[in-house]
């Protein structure tokens, strides 16, 4: 409890930071602004690259012996072996200036190759000669040679000249899986440890100097007091006996860099317009020059090809200072949850306690996005995490908590969740359109993140590869997608039964192409599936477990006003358990509960599913959806819900319809429920993801949600919101469950 309570007050705290007007972008549908610049400015976008060397600072040496060993005299010798080497990386980062003041946000890559391994053989200690034991022997996996940081850099400018301190949120530096061997000593001198873990906020914290070659690029030298905590491995042998190896991951780098300085885009855009001006006014001057001859020579018809050549010209530079560049931006959303006591029978290791719980959590992205060639960018979003989802994230089918990661640690972390190219190719005579592409209610959110501003043909085919998430291409409804600026909960912004490819956070490595005409969109995709199901790693080899995707999209007015209908299918290809095989286990052995999750039973499978997905606008302030899915039930859960068969329908209204534009309320409603062998599985007392109460009296889950977002000011918005949960796990011994939330959302 201890814990929790400082991860919401730290929760609440990051947030309000974020939300305050001094970080927060007046306009936040724009490029972030800033003042107008001196002669050289520090403003704008930045990419280069570093190299340099790094300094470990020692710790460990021993593995100390504890479950099964008597004293201290049984501690193991384990050599630290770590020294000094190269550091070489990339970073990316954007900068404000406010007078001499600079001040931005920065984030970097890079290969630190310090950490070395305590391999060998070593004389046991004397206290293992009466078993007989006279050496053991170590082996390793390789550690993680690399740290990646979020920081925040301050700065004062003497012109060309910064001087900067950073600190931020680092990752990386964790100790590869371990073998510990004790020779002549059989199956009880056999020990294994997996990769090591900390608990603890790892960070980058130092300063530099930077200097300005020239407009665009800029050399750097700069210090790292890099912390990545104390790395714990325990060594177990399945015989109850354990040893404790403890590191410290830390080390000062010191590096050079060089980056290349975008110019700040309104700056630019400025200039781009300042110069079309004079272009116009200039060929305005030839054109008349050019008509009044022509008319001597040609007459009417040479007039008319030149206007056409002109507008022709004119419509290409518009195009071109209207188009981005590079993109930057941010958002942080922090959710308190709770709920009182509530009724139940029974209670399991995957339910909600029912003497009532708060918990508190938060995400914050940055989303970078810079244009490559024609069409194409290539997209970085790097995100911190710190708290917790409700209960853990755990308790209900259709969980309440979309906003937070479902890996709740006290301590934030970060992690490269995104980054991918995306191609743009227009279909040839395509008429031009500004397309923000929003995937929300909220367009100010949707229509930045990820997404350079630009005409594109509105006929055209969108190649999209690399680490992403599934519904950022599928599955998409303008009033329910968005748990950051919306609903909460997974059954309302979700197909609640597409069991779609993901990694723990919801990414994973794929490909999607999109082709849009007229009327219609069609998709697909393929995406690597968890290395385990529901696992924290992607499959590594491509091809080996994969899941398939399609969807269809139609557009369509309906009493004039605008509709999508969108018909989803997908396949889950991989090593997977049949609910009925864990069951059948179960009774074998006469081990209960059953387990999906023993390897035994896994083997590959296809598991199948689709649905329909319809957003209709009733008015230019009402929406209304509606989902409808369906999957194979006789498997177990892959990577995403504990849900079979789901209904969800909603609506969102806009504030302008009681004088506040900005402000939005909704209100939705799910039901859904699970196939037979799925029942029988949890009514033995069965887990899995989000669901297990140790017992089942199945009844299908119903969920009501409605809320209020209250728009701060720009970029800023509060939201009350208020579910409750009809029989929580498909359970009728449980609930129902009022769930009280509070959001903080900030964007720039």
């Amino acid at each position: 409890m201890h814990f929790r309570l400082l991860a919401t007050l730290a929760t609440l705290t990051f947030a309000l930071q974020y939300a305050s007007p001094s970080t927060a972008a007046d306009k936040p549908s724009e490029t972030p602004a800033f003042t107008s610049p001196p002669a050289f400015t520090w403003a704008g976008l930045h990419i280069g690259v570093n190299a340099g060397g790094g300094l470990p600072i020692a710790s460990g040496g021993t593995l100390q012996a504890g479950s099964g060993f008597t004293s201290g005299a049984f501690d193991l010798a384990a050599p630290n072996r770590d020294r000094a080497g190269a550091s070489f990386g990339a970073q990316i980062g954007y900068d404000w200036q406010r007078g001499p003041w600079v001040y931005g946000l920065e984030t970097d890559l890079n290969f630190l190759g310090l950490r070395r391994a305590s391999t060998g053989i070593f004389p046991a200690p004397t206290a293992y000669g009466p078993l007989g034991i006279t050496a053991y022997g170590l082996t390793s996996d390789e550690n993680g040679d690399y740290f990646a940081s979020i920081r925040a850099r301050l700065g004062y400018a003497f012109d060309r000249t910064l001087l900067y301190a950073t600190g931020g949120i680092a990752a990386g530096g964790w100790r590869g899986a371990s073998n510990l061997v004790f020779y002549d000593a059989g199956q009880l001198g056999l020990f294994f440890a997996p990769i090591s873990k900390s608990s603890r906020m790892k960070y980058a914290i130092g300063g530099g100097i930077e200097q300005a070659l020239d407009e665009h690029f800029s050399a750097r030298l700069e210090y790292l007091y890099v912390n990545q905590q104390l790395q714990n491995r325990v060594y177990d042998n399945n015989f109850s006996f354990q040893f404790a190896a403890r590191q410290r991951s830390e080390a000062h780098v010191m590096r050079l860099g060089l980056n290349y300085r975008f110019d700040p885009q309104e700056e630019a855009r400025g200039n781009a317009e300042s110069d079309d001006e004079k272009t116009s006014d200039a060929a305005k001057g030839e054109n008349a020059a050019s008509d009044e001859e022509k008319g001597k020579k040609g007459g009417k018809k040479g007039k008319r090809a030149d206007k056409a050549k002109d507008k022709e010209k004119k419509e290409e530079k518009d195009d071109k200072k209207d188009e981005e560049i590079y993109s930057f931006h941010g958002q942080t959303t922090a959710v308190v949850q709770g709920y009182p006591k509530f009724p139940a029978l029974y209670t399991g290791t995957h339910s909600f306690p029912p003497k009532g719980l708060a918990d508190a959590g938060s995400t914050s992205n940055l989303f970078m996005g810079v244009r490559l060639w024609k069409g194409a960018a290539v997209y970085l979003n790097p995100e911190v995490d710190m708290g917790y989802g409700l209960a853990n994230s755990v308790g209900a089918a259709s969980y309440v908590n979309g906003a937070v990661a479902k890996v709740g640690r006290a301590a934030p972390y970060m992690r490269f969740q995104r980054y991918f190219l995306r191609q743009i190719i227009g279909l040839d005579g395509g008429e031009k359109v500004d397309d923000p592409e929003t995937g929300s209610f909220n367009e100010v959110l949707e229509s930045t993140q990820n997404q350079l501003s630009g005409k594109v043909d509105k006929d055209r085919v969108i190649l999209t590869i690399g680490k992403f998430s599934v519904p950022d291409i599928f599955d998409d409804n303008k009033y329910a997608h968005d748990p950051t600026t919306g609903f909460l909960n997974f059954g309302v912004n979700t197909l609640a039964a597409f069991d779609y490819a993901a990694d723990s956070w919801g990414y994973t490595y794929g490909a999607a192409l999109e082709w849009k005409q007229d009327w219609w969109t069609a998709r697909g995709g393929l995406f690597q599936l968890s290395e385990i199901p529901n696992g924290p790693y992607i499959e590594p080899q491509i091809g080996r477990q994969f899941m398939g995707v399609a969807e269809f999209e139609a557009r369509y007015d309906l009493l004039e006003q605008p509709g999508v209908i969108k018909f989803l299918a997908f396949a889950d290809n991989g090593n997977l358990a049949k609910v009925q095989d864990a069951i059948d286990f179960a009774y074998l052995t006469g081990n209960f509960p059953p387990d999906v999750n023993n390897p035994w039973i896994r083997k590959r499978h296809v598991k199948v599913g689709g649905g329909i997905n319809v957003q209709q606008q009733l008015s230019k302030e009402i929406g209304f959806f509606l989902r409808a899915s369906m999957s194979d039930g006789r498997f177990e859960t892959v990577d995403y819900t504990d849900i079979d068969r789901s209904l969800s329908t909603g609506f969102t209204a806009a504030g302008a319809l009681w004088g506040r534009d900005k402000d939005e309320i909704g209100g939705a409603m799910v039901f859904s429920g699970l196939a037979g062998p799925r029942v029988s599985y949890f009514g033995l007392g069965g887990t899995s993801v989000y669901i297990g109460d140790g017992g089942l009296s199945y009844a299908g889950e119903k969920v009501l949600e409605t809320y209020y977002k209250y728009n701060v000011r720009d970029g800023v918005e509060l939201t009350l919101d208020y579910q409750l949960i009809g029989n929580p796990a498909h359970n009728a011994a449980r609930g129902p469950i009022n769930v009280f939330g509070l959001r903080l959302h900030a964007q720039f």
